[in-house]
């Protein structure tokens, strides 16, 4: 999940680094940005999957052996999350892949690329916010030595960061051209290292839980009485 999410944020800072300085054919660019939404598509889904299989058993004898593909969770606040971050990345497919289209008119535009971007990026923004709540049990809090927040923190500055970049990417109709073109390239650049930077401590954090994991489970089967 993290290397996807890792792959995925690369794709969208390279895009929009090309972008701002014209380093690239418009054709690649779009590829390069679709190619990311398919990355983040891909992470969210494993994400949420994580979300709809997590174990809240207590006993081994309970756990669940049967992988579920979906569930319907509402009360859980880092399923409500995950689901709605999914969605965003399908939006983002559909603006990202309109986009690859360059014969359309500005009202097009708006509306096959435009308008999915902007949805996307609210859905990033409430999930982002969601899964910072989860950390802190409450809307805001300041722990900055704490990994799970810093990378809550980072998603939350990447959704804001690509939430300026969609609001600034509106194709003006009397022009033609965004309303800002340097804002929108900017702000997807920085929302695209903010998340590399997240996905990235993603690692460090799987890492540190896997062995609390295997300490329980070492405490468990040394703590365990013996049959004789």
């Amino acid at each position: 999940m993290a290397v996807l999410f890792s792959l995925g944020s690369l794709c969208f800072v390279s895009g929009g680094v090309a972008s701002q300085w014209n380093s690239s054919s418009g054709k690649a660019i779009g590829v390069t940005f679709f190619i990311g939404s398919i990355f983040f598509t891909s992470a969210a889904y494993l994400q949420y999957s994580e979300a709809v299989n997590v174990d809240h058993s207590v006993s081994a004898s309970a756990r669940r052996s049967r992988w579920r593909p979906a569930s319907w969770e509402l009360r859980r606040i880092d399923w409500l999350s995950a689901l709605v971050q999914l969605i965003g990345t399908v939006f983002f497919n559909i603006s990202t892949f309109a986009a690859m289209n360059h014969n359309l008119t500005t009202h097009q535009v708006n509306a096959r690329v435009w308008a999915p971007d902007v949805f996307g990026s609210i859905a990033f923004l409430i999930s982002s916010e969601l899964a910072f709540a989860e950390v802190c049990h409450r809307w805001v809090c300041w722990r900055r030595r704490g990994l799970p927040w810093k990378i809550v923190a980072l998603n939350l500055l990447g959704s804001i960061a690509f939430g300026i970049s969609a609001i600034a990417s509106l194709t003006e109709p009397s022009s033609g051209l965004p309303v800002s073109a340097r804002i929108a390239n900017a702000g997807t650049s920085v929302g695209g290292i903010c998340f590399l930077i997240g996905a990235l401590l993603l690692m460090p954090e799987a890492a540190a839980e896997e062995r609390a994991v295997r300490a329980e489970g070492d405490g468990q089967v040394s703590g365990a009485p013996v049959s004789s």
